[in-house]
């Protein structure tokens, strides 16, 4: 709030590996991130909300979480309601806490009316990203037996638009739609750097997340999103979904 750029530089240490991944793409430069949140007060930060939506601990001194930070800014005389969402890698060093990674969206305003937002996400939606060649391989196998498509989501665990998109997927709207016509495969792209062969063959940007390609059960590319069309979730509503779902669909024209 003070923006005290002295004080939150002390959690961005300039460890070798630590980095960054901000909508520019990665960044090595410790000061990214300190320069970012401290530049706040001066846009008319007025009040600000972190809600962790996630946390774990993979190992001991390992920390994960997963954020939905909200805050109210001073636009002239307005107020705008805004957010930035993304995660953090803490690591205790000497008995103190620091951020070793981190990766998050630019300022987004907040909406009053966004897609259906979990109640809790599901820390397992994405498996181990090795597991992707395998998993997709058998749902292309499901899909030439049984005539439907493949639905490949690229994501992360970390990625709270990735569990929007999946609460939707799951709405008594449009989960008839997914089950009747594809089989979905959730790959892992951890921190942008896994699974990248596969996002090239299906032609997607794995620092866009999440981002969709469909493919018939040959493995032939039927559609992909090239530009992160559903990358911010507040931006997209039922009906994109469903209309994506539906020009996809077998038989569809």
């Amino acid at each position: 709030m003070a923006g005290d750029r002295n004080a939150l530089a002390a959690f961005y240490p300039a460890m070798r590996g630590a980095f960054a991944q901000t909508p520019q793409g990665p960044i090595t430069d410790p000061n990214e991130e300190p320069d970012f949140w401290a530049g706040l007060h001066a846009r008319g930060l007025l009040s600000i909300n972190p809600k962790i939506l996630q946390m774990s601990t993979p190992q001991a001194g390992v920390t994960v979480l997963t954020l939905r930070v909200e805050m109210t800014m001073r636009d002239g005389t307005a107020r705008q309601d805004v957010f930035v969402s993304g995660a953090q890698v803490w690591v205790e060093q000497g008995g103190s806490w620091f951020i070793y990674r981190s990766k998050r969206t630019d300022l987004l305003p907040r909406p009053t009316i966004r897609l259906p937002e979990p109640a809790r996400p599901n820390p397992q939606l994405y498996p181990e990203p090795s597991e992707g060649p395998r998993d997709l391989e058998a749902a292309m196998a499901a899909a030439h037996a049984d005539h439907k498509r493949v639905l490949v989501v690229f994501g992360a665990n970390w990625c709270y638009d990735c569990h929007v998109l999946d609460a939707a997927f799951r709405s008594k709207t449009i989960l008839p739609l997914v089950t009747a016509n594809y089989h979905v495969v959730h790959i892992n792209v951890g921190d942008g750097s896994e699974n990248n062969d596969l996002a090239r063959r299906c032609e997607v940007q794995p620092d866009r997340l999440p981002s969709l390609a469909v493919l018939d059960g040959d493995g032939r590319l039927v559609t992909s999103q090239k530009n992160g069309e559903f990358d911010n979730a507040v931006k997209i509503g039922m009906g994109d979904v469903t209309g994506f779902l539906e020009r996809w669909k077998p038989g569809a024209k």
